[in-house]
């Protein structure tokens, strides 16, 4: 049943997102405005949650949502699944992510996220990366967007111990934001491709931290900050998926 399910996803998610060769048609010869893009990259993402929660049973909780500032915040998440990447369009909306290189190839969906924009990286290069993360970050802050960065460059199992590469530290310094460590446990029901199941994903907003730390102290406190969250999930194990 879990893998019939998974298959009629993944055709939802072609015809949902064939859907948007429309608007992108119109958008492109209006001169792809930004606003009204991002507004369609969240109706996109927005349908595929649908999608998951009425074919595959995935639903989806926030816990200490209070933690996000009015103003913009620097947001460093673990990184499980394709889930967060889509679901953090919805969940904080006109947000900036840190997205790789890799992302624009998905056919019609990496052509919005590129004009969203998203900050978009080539991790092969990386003094680019960086300078290209920190110049579209303040860019970003500067018309009053959050950015998002998952420091863990790719996704991880959720019972590996979490390890950022470099570069968000860095981030943290340039842009002198407070920063919202957030957990999720994503990775338990969609672990990869279209492979998904029924259950609850949990996106853990955590206690912010303020700017102006060292680095090293900012990267071992956020760090362990998700980490001790993931252990909730780590000890339940695959029974999370009941929840």
């Amino acid at each position: 049943m879990a893998h019939a399910r998974s298959l009629l996803f993944a055709a939802y998610w072609a015809a949902w997102t064939t859907l948007f060769l429309v608007p992108l048609v119109i958008f492109l010869l209006s001169g792809s405005p930004q606003r009204p893009i991002r507004r369609a990259t969240r109706l996109w993402a927005r349908g595929i949650l649908v999608g998951l929660r009425r074919i595959v049973g995935l639903r989806y909780v926030e816990e200490g949502r209070q933690h996000l500032p009015d103003e913009p915040c620097l947001i460093v998440a673990n990184h499980q699944s394709t889930w967060e990447t889509l679901a953090f369009l919805v969940l904080v909306p006109d947000v900036a992510i840190v997205a790789k290189r890799e992302l624009l190839a998905i056919p019609v969906v990496g052509w919005f996220l590129r004009r969203s924009p998203m900050i978009v990286i080539d991790r092969g290069n990386g003094t680019q990366a960086l300078r290209t993360m920190i110049d579209e970050g303040r860019a970003a802050v500067a018309a009053g967007r959050s950015v998002l960065i998952f420091p863990e460059g790719t996704r991880g199992g959720i019972a590996a111990p979490l390890r950022f590469k470099r570069g968000v530290e860095l981030l943290y310094g340039r842009l002198g934001l407070p920063v919202v460590p957030v957990a999720v446990n994503s990775g338990l029901f969609w672990p990869g491709g279209m492979a998904t199941r029924a259950g609850t994903v949990v996106v853990s907003y955590l206690t912010a931290v303020a700017p102006g730390l060292p680095a090293a102290e900012f990267l071992r406190g956020t760090e362990a900050a998700i980490d001790r969250e993931l252990d909730r999930w780590r000890s339940a194990g695959l029974d999370a998926t009941a929840a």
